[in-house]
């Protein structure tokens, strides 16, 4: 008899829970994206281009240069949240026994050098299929510069436009 009154008290917690998590709440947030014209942004912006928008932690000038920079390779698999870019494995018409894959992090919200980490794997064909193959540590930085420089060009053309 002890544990009856313990399951019971056990069993109105347990459905007031379970009534409380059924509430909604009528705050009106706007969606994430809004704010900056959706996943590849292009909207209106705040007075500071470099303004962290609600929802997403990354910088948009960046993931914008860094999908134009990336374009001719096919997307794997893309988080606008997270800011992280992989791409598909992509060989050049040019050099067919050869591929790229990359993986692109955007680690802040500010428009910085530090802000963004590029991955490049390389892969050879062989007799036995695709080996892993090492990758230059300049081509690396190449690619990161030319995401930057490409970040710098859209800032400088969304400044001239207002």
């Amino acid at each position: 008899m002890r544990l009856r009154p313990f399951t019971l008290a056990a069993s109105v917690c347990c459905a007031a829970l379970v009534l409380a998590s059924c509430t909604q709440r009528q705050t009106e947030r706007p969606h994430p994206l809004a704010g900056i014209g959706g996943v590849f942004g292009g909207g209106s912006r705040a007075a500071d281009p470099n303004a962290q928008v609600a929802g997403i932690g990354v910088n948009s000038l960046l993931w914008r240069a860094s999908l134009d920079t990336l374009g001719f390779m096919p997307l794997e698999q893309v988080d606008p949240y997270g800011g992280v870019i992989i791409t598909d494995w992509h060989a050049n018409p040019e050099v067919p026994g050869e591929r790229f894959k990359a993986t692109v992090y955007i680690l802040d919200s500010r428009l910085r050098g530090d802000a963004l980490s590029v991955q490049l794997f390389r892969q050879e064909q062989a007799a036995g299929g695709w080996q892993d193959a090492a990758v230059d540590p300049a081509t690396r930085i190449q690619v990161e510069n030319a995401i930057l420089t490409r970040a710098r060009q859209l800032r400088i053309a969304q400044t001239d436009s207002r």
